[in-house]
């Protein structure tokens, strides 16, 4: 049966155009140590995975109301609308063709030059068919999208974090609170337009014995610039 096997799938990829291609079997002196080995070239590996992603890229973009589809290092990613994620995400997780189970990580990106400045992106793993695939929702700095934690119980922690670093704010959340800086900070750090320097300085004071918040002073010492270059300078 395994040789019948090992021909008829040698069939199956000399049909598909992979020259070079080989199948053979491998036996240890027992039936229960064969194993059916398959030598694919690894350009040819590299264009099923593509085909494949393709297809199935496809065929989202026919049955889920998705923007586009791409491809970044062999990975699928969909762009969507932010008013259609959670049909979306309740799909690509309990579909049968789907099964994205897991949510690996939600971060964001901030494009300050464009119109709609903010890029939300999640990062889902199918276990069943050792897949991943990527979402992004594209919103300005005014928009509010829709929390997955009824979908996805691991996505709590992700979007509190989105919401401290960017200020991006996800409704229905349960618990929405900063999760990375402290009590009382003002503005949301990853965000382009913040200064690298903060507004405000901690440090702990030796009078009051206790740690301060106090605004940040950056000080600096008159310097004289001279902006003429020397290599311009007229020689007598």
């Amino acid at each position: 049966m395994l040789l019948q096997a090992a021909k008829f799938l040698g069939a199956g990829l000399a049909t598909i155009g992979l020259a070079g291609a080989g199948v053979g079997i491998g036996n240890n002196d027992s039936l229960q140590n064969c194993r059916l080995w398959v030598r694919v070239p690894l350009f040819s590996f590299n264009y099923i995975i593509m085909t494949l992603n393709t297809k199935y890229g496809q065929y989202l973009l026919k049955t889920l109301p998705i923007i586009n589809y791409t491809f970044n290092k062999k990975e699928l990613s969909l762009n969507i609308p932010a008013n259609k994620m959670i049909p979306i995400f309740f799909f690509l997780k309990y579909h049968t063709n789907c099964q994205y189970k897991v949510i690996s990580d939600i971060c964001a990106v901030d494009y300050l030059n464009r119109l709609n400045r903010f890029e939300v992106i999640y990062n889902l793993l199918s276990i069943r068919f050792n897949t991943r695939i990527r979402i992004k929702i594209i919103i300005n700095e005014l928009q509010s999208i829709d929390s997955i934690t009824n979908i996805y119980k691991g996505a709590s922690w992700w979007e509190r974090e989105v919401w401290d670093m960017f200020g991006i704010f996800f409704i229905n959340h349960p618990d929405l609170r900063r999760i990375l800086t402290d009590y009382g900070f003002e503005g949301y750090p990853l965000r382009k337009d913040f200064p690298l320097s903060g507004y405000l300085e901690v440090y702990y004071n030796e009078l009051k014995k206790r740690v301060v918040y106090e605004p940040i002073h950056l000080s600096q010492k008159y310097r004289l610039f001279e902006f003429n270059s020397p290599w311009n300078r007229k020689t007598n």
